[in-house]
């Protein structure tokens, strides 16, 4: 790709959180330049994943103690820290790292401004990638893709979500006819639905919310209810399980095992508890596995992230994936601390 001249802005504008208060800002910062290796990016879009950035937004909003439940590998670093450096210094380093705003999103789409002499992209492409909520990004190539001409903006906003669904289903390994869970129908779940479904998998949904179960019987997916239960609805049992919710129970992943037919597979792309209760995998010789996000950097690697970027946008061009009923809001930038 070619240069396009001097640095098109000087200050931007950049949604960040600051993790010892919580506080969601908009803030000027400077604009990043071209560089080689990098692909300079102006937005058109950004997407807010409610269930992703309200968690990161939360944990800032609890305390001390809140966050070091939320994460107690990194509370032993610091039990660590305060046994070989002392208790005010440790918590004069907390502090600090909590003082730093770090920057929120990961579903950006805009304009290459520079492609940095990057092979397979150009300035004027539609690219989308797993940048933050900013008016100019410099976007790392191997998690970004360029958007195909029938795919609007909007759409291929929801990318780096899809991918992140997709990435988990690879290894359930599934094909038409079979029957695959997806536990947690936020807006990764019902983004999975819409995967399998486009697959010919059928798809058995479970979430205590009404309205995400309503959004994936939408979607196509079958409802376990009072009447018939979730086992009735596997006879034989899932080629596998998805779990995509969030909490702290082990119990999403042992009742996931239950689920499984002989040598089905559970994925995790979600958070849950993992204290695993050896007989339910046992029985059924059940796998269990944590999904990578989007998957990894290596192009040539056919689960990287930019593989999965690329599938995801070639279903959405096709029309056999559509995320327009996902969609619940539009708001201008500036308007994004308060949402």
């Amino acid at each position: 790709g070619g240069r396009t001249g001097p640095r098109p802005f000087l200050i931007l504008r950049q949604i960040v959180q600051h993790l010892g208060s919580g506080r969601t800002e908009l803030i000027d910062v400077p604009a990043p330049g071209p560089r080689r290796g990098r692909l300079l990016v102006r937005a058109t879009r950004s997407l807010v994943s409610l269930g992703t950035e309200r968690m990161l937004v939360e944990f800032g909003r609890g305390s001390w103690l809140s966050k070091a439940r939320q994460q107690p590998e990194k509370f032993r670093a610091v039990l660590a820290k305060v046994r070989s450096e002392g208790l005010f210094a440790t918590v004069a380093s907390v502090r600090s790292k909590l003082a730093q705003p770090i920057p929120l999103g990961y579903c950006h789409v805009g304009l290459v401004l520079d492609a940095g002499e990057v092979s397979g992209f150009a300035a004027g492409d539609r690219v989308v990638s797993n940048s933050p909520h900013a008016e100019v990004v410099s976007a790392d190539p191997a998690f970004a893709a360029r958007v195909p001409a029938g795919v609007s903006d909007e759409q291929a906003a929801f990318t780096p979500l899809a991918a992140v669904a997709l990435q988990g289903l690879r290894p359930v390994a599934a094909g038409p006819g079979d029957t695959v869970v997806v536990m947690g129908l936020g807006l990764i779940g019902q983004l999975a639905v819409r995967l399998l479904r486009a697959r010919g998998i059928r798809v058995v949904g479970v979430d205590p919310d009404e309205a995400k179960r309503a959004a994936a019987a939408q979607a196509g997916a079958v409802l376990p209810d009072g009447a018939t239960g979730l086992s009735a609805l596997l006879p034989g049992g899932a080629a596998g399980v998805l779990i995509t919710a969030s909490t702290a129970s082990d119990e999403p992943v042992n009742q996931a095992a239950r689920l499984c037919r002989r040598r089905g597979r559970v994925v995790l792309v979600g958070v849950t508890g993992l204290t695993l209760n050896r007989a339910d995998f046992y029985q059924n010789e059940v796998t269990f596995q944590v999904s990578r996000s989007y998957g990894c950097a290596d192009s040539a690697d056919p689960s990287s992230a930019r593989a999965n970027f690329d599938e995801v946008l070639a279903l959405m061009a096709s029309g056999a994936l559509d995320v327009a009923p996902l969609l619940t809001a539009r708001q201008p930038f500036s308007a994004a601390p308060g949402i």
